[in-house]
């Protein structure tokens, strides 16, 4: 009886592992994207990520830059200095700005 109690619990927990295994495969790790800024531009320009996925900017260049939702400013960075960065996970679509040099503008697509 003991044998026989021990195999039913081992195919028990070979079918629960075997259906969480798929969960999991359907599930994509959050990955990583960088935008540079260089030459007073965010550069991609346009980048498409995954929800959930990081976004890390970088300034390159030798003057502040901040990174500003558009068009209701409803969340902004704080002033990056030059060799700084700054990172926001990706929610929904999005187009932003630097406020400071309102020319520089990119966006960001959520799929």
């Amino acid at each position: 009886m003991t044998n026989r109690f021990f195999s039913r619990v081992a195919i028990l927990f070979f079918l629960l592992s075997a259906c969480n295994s798929g969960e999991n495969k359907n599930q994509r790790a959050p990955k990583s994207h960088i935008v540079e800024i260089a030459q007073m531009k965010f550069n991609p320009a346009e980048l498409t990520v995954q929800k959930g996925d990081t976004i890390v900017f970088v300034n390159h260049d030798i003057v502040p830059h901040d990174i500003t939702e558009e068009p209701g400013k409803t969340w902004s960075s704080s002033l990056l200095p030059a060799n700084q960065s700054w990172s926001i996970v990706a929610d929904s679509t999005v187009n932003y700005f630097c406020s400071i040099h309102v020319v520089m503008k990119g966006k960001i697509i959520v799929q």
